[in-house]
């Protein structure tokens, strides 16, 4: 069987399932409850859970429960069949800003995407530096993994594919080389998140932590990546050159690229100020996250104006530029509804009360082991998530509610649990068979899964090897 042939039920469909069976363990896994306390930490209000404060509660079984649903006082109710329905809904509700949020990030990104302004910056640095392409390369790299990292660019540089590809060929190396110039560096930066709106950002929210909080450890391990995975290109790209490596791939049909097109977008005044006004609202977003308080519905905000200066640069007419807009909205409707529906598992698994009992059992198991053994358990638990939940934002409403009580419990920092997120979405996305995206980005490339993992697999190794190295020492030096 090839993995090109391998089948996963749509990501809804598999999230309703986790839905089903988290209900049916409504009926199996007793139910109880944490006492929890609320604190100020970092001016953000949090509710924690209390150590050693876990108890029982009955359960009440009725025909009415199993159906409709029937509450009794001093019992606790598993779910019923109707519930499971409720719980879709539910989720949406309780998850209704950070949906916003995801809307108006794609339909901002859009506007910003039409523009060029991305791919003209791009063109600009190959035209400048094609004479020295070991350093174009690196420019280039740190261009998409800066990009990757600080705002979540990923998605939007598949139109950049064939463009690496043809100027890896243009100087001597191959087509695999050329796709891993663009792809390495996408998840290098995603996998970082030094302030990844789309990842990080959404994780710490949920986490109750200040968004943007922790970036300067996530800093650290996003320059080493950058040297790890740019160093690893350019060692293969060198077998490449000296005739150490053969790479053969089905070209047939028209090419990916005209000759002319690396070129063809030119770096106007208007992209300039499109890309200044991107960066410094960025910055402004930042900034006031940090020291103003800002939550999703400000930073919603911020992202709209940024949004509506990108429209006034570009010169567009209304109808045009709502056209674009709205074509962002519609490419973002099923990752923001998968935040609902995600959130529907935890619907079920609160309602039921036993959230609080897989804590327990959790965390009593984990407790018993070394504090590098149970922190190196959360990456592992995230990372196995991600194969069956490729959506990092679904991924986060899924384990969030879980890690943040137990890392509560096990006596780490919330931030190590949002870093556990942030590396177990992350790196695994680059070999998973049923990341879409990473699927479509190989068909534009015209490479097969087989051929790709041969080649990023021992990198795939280096970088997991990294993060736990860097969650072990992030829970021995108190990181927060």
């Amino acid at each position: 069987m090839k993995f090109s042939d391998f089948k996963i039920p749509h990501v809804f469909i598999f999230l309703f399932w986790i839905i089903i069976f988290c209900s049916v363990l409504s009926y199996i896994i007793p139910s109880g409850s944490f006492e929890r306390e609320k604190r100020i930490i970092n001016k953000i209000e949090q509710n924690i859970v209390v150590p050693g404060s876990y108890s029982e509660i009955p359960k009440h079984f009725s025909a009415k429960g199993v159906t409709i649903g029937e509450q009794v006082s001093g019992y606790a109710s598993p779910n019923s069949m109707f519930s499971v329905l409720t719980s879709i809904p539910k989720g949406l509700a309780q998850s209704g800003t950070l949906i916003f949020f995801i809307f108006i990030l794609g339909a901002v990104f859009s506007l910003i995407v039409e523009t060029k302004t991305i791919h003209a910056f791009l063109s600009e640095i190959i035209k400048r530096f094609n004479k020295y392409p070991k350093l174009l390369f690196f420019l280039i790299y740190v261009t998409i993994s800066t990009g990757s990292a600080f705002m979540g660019i990923y998605i939007e540089l598949l139109p950049l594919i064939p463009i690496l590809i043809l100027l890896a060929e243009q100087h001597g190396y191959n087509r695999m080389f050329g796709f891993a110039l663009g792809i390495v560096p996408v998840y290098v930066g995603w996998s970082t998140a030094t302030t990844n709106p789309f990842t990080v950002q959404i994780a710490q929210q949920i986490a109750e932590l200040p968004i943007g909080s922790g970036m300067g450890l996530r800093f650290v391990i996003f320059l080493l990546c950058i040297l790890i995975g740019f160093s690893y290109l350019m060692r293969y790209g060198s077998r490449i050159k000296n005739k150490k490596i053969a790479f053969k791939e089905s070209t047939h049909g028209a090419a990916l690229v005209e000759g002319d097109q690396i070129e063809q977008v030119n770096l106007t005044k208007k992209h300039f100020a499109i890309l200044v006004v991107l960066i410094l609202g960025y910055a402004i977003i930042l900034s006031a996250v940090q020291f103003m308080g800002w939550g999703l519905i400000e930073m919603s905000a911020g992202f709209l104006a940024i949004g509506i200066a990108v429209i006034f640069l570009s010169g567009w007419s209304g109808d045009k530029a709502m056209d674009i807009f709205t074509n962002g909205l519609k490419a973002m409707i099923i990752p923001a509804l998968i935040v609902g529906v995600a959130r529907g598992i935890s619907v079920v698994m609160v309602e039921s009360q036993i959230m609080d009992s897989i804590l327990f059992y959790f965390s009593d198991t984990l407790s018993n082991q070394s504090q590098s053994i149970a922190v190196s358990g959360m990456l592992v638990f995230q990372s196995f998530l991600n194969f069956f939940i490729p959506s990092a934002s679904g991924q986060a409403l899924v384990s969030m509610p879980l890690m943040t009580p137990l890392s509560d419990l096990l006596g780490f920092s919330r931030q190590i649990a949002v870093l556990a997120y942030v590396f177990g979405d992350g790196f695994s996305n680059i070999v998973i068979p049923t990341n879409g995206i990473l699927m479509a980005m190989l068909g534009i490339g015209k490479i097969s899964f087989e051929k790709w993992i041969r080649f990023v697999f021992p990198l795939f190794l280096i970088l997991m090897l990294l993060a736990f190295i860097t969650i072990i020492f992030s829970v021995h030096i108190g990181y927060e």
